[in-house]
C-alpha cells in the first residue's frame, strides 16, 4: 500500500511536470496560415500559369467535342440505316464505331497526361519559389509553423499571411 502511494505520487509529479513543459512549449510556438489556392489564383505567376493551362484545356475540349459528334453521328447512322444493311456492312460499321471509340479514349488519356505535364511545368516553378518565400517570411517574422488553410478548421485572420506571400511572390517572379 505504501509503495502504491509512492508510485501514484511519482506519477502525479511527472504528469504535472509534463503539463507545465507542454504549456511553456505551446507559448513559444508562433503559427501562420497560407491559402495556397488563393496564392495561385491571385498571384501574377499563378494567373499566367492558369491562362496557359486553360488555353490548352479549351483547345482539347473543342477537339473532344468534334470527336464526340462524329461518334454520335456514326451511332445514329447505324440505328437509322442498320435494318437495311447487310450483315457484312453492319459488322464493318460496328468495328469502325468501336475503333473510333477506342481511339477517342486513347486520345483522352494522352490529353490527360499532357495536361498533367503542362500543370507540372507551369505550377512547379511557382511552388518551388513559393516554398523559398514562405521560408523567408517565416524566418523573418518568427513563425515556427506555417500551415495550409485547407488543413485548418478555424484560424484568426491575424495569422493569415497569404497576402504577404502573394506580394512577395509577385516581386520575385517578375
Amino acid at each position: 500500500m505504501k509503495n502504491m502511494k509512492r508510485v501514484l505520487g511519482c506519477v502525479v509529479v511527472v504528469a504535472v511536470f509534463c503539463l507545465q513543459s507542454q504549456v511553456s512549449l505551446a507559448a513559444n510556438v508562433k503559427i501562420a496560415i497560407i491559402d495556397m489556392k488563393q496564392v495561385l489564383a491571385t498571384s501574377k505567376a499563378g494567373k499566367k500559369a492558369q491562362g496557359v493551362i486553360e488555353k490548352k484545356m479549351k483547345s482539347l475540349q473543342e477537339s473532344f467535342q468534334k470527336d464526340e459528334k462524329e461518334l454520335a453521328k456514326m451511332q445514329d447512322e447505324m440505328k437509322k440505316k442498320g435494318a437495311a444493311w447487310s450483315d457484312k456492312v453492319k459488322k464493318e460499321k460496328a468495328i469502325a464505331f468501336q475503333q473510333k471509340r477506342r481511339d477517342m479514349l486513347e486520345t483522352r488519356e494522352k490529353a490527360n497526361r499532357e495536361m498533367q505535364a503542362l500543370r507540372e511545368e507551369n505550377i512547379n516553378p511557382i511552388l518551388k519559389k513559393l516554398e523559398d518565400i514562405v521560408d523567408d517570411v517565416a524566418s523573418d517574422k518568427g513563425y515556427t509553423l506555417v500551415l495550409p488553410r485547407n488543413v485548418v478548421l478555424y484560424s484568426a485572420k491575424s495569422i493569415d499571411i497569404t497576402d504577404t506571400i502573394v506580394s512577395k511572390l509577385n516581386k520575385a517572379m517578375r
